[in-house]
């Protein structure tokens, strides 16, 4: 798989998918995004050898003030384009909300 043509320099893009729905409702199952970032290991760095172990560093769940949600790296389009459109097709279908993010460098990295 190959890497992203990010450089070190560059903020990280992602987008967090809420596990609300565009009327504000809950989306259920209560474990869908850990079932989406489950069927989404095996796209990492490694090329998923560890996929029965961890999550994809490009596809993770987390709980964002108190919502299950997903993180999604962007670089994942670069990797695996149908990957990136499977994720973004889910959040759509289910009409779940889409939230644009970025991860800034730290501050001491600036400073080098």
């Amino acid at each position: 798989m190959a890497e992203s043509n990010k450089t070190p320099s560059q903020p990280v893009r992602e987008f967090f998918i809420l596990g609300l729905t565009s009327s504000g409702k809950q989306f259920r199952p209560s474990d869908w995004a850990e079932r989406l970032c489950g069927a989404m290991s095996c796209f990492s760095p490694d090329g998923g050898r560890h996929a029965h172990l961890q999550y994809s560093p490009y596809v993770r769940p987390i709980l964002l003030n108190g919502v299950r949600s997903v993180v999604v790296n962007e670089a994942i389009r670069d990797i695996e384009p149908l990957a990136y459109h499977f994720v973004l097709s889910f959040a759509k279908d289910n009409d779940l909300q889409i939230i644009d993010a970025c991860l800034l460098p730290d501050e001491a990295e600036t400073k080098k």
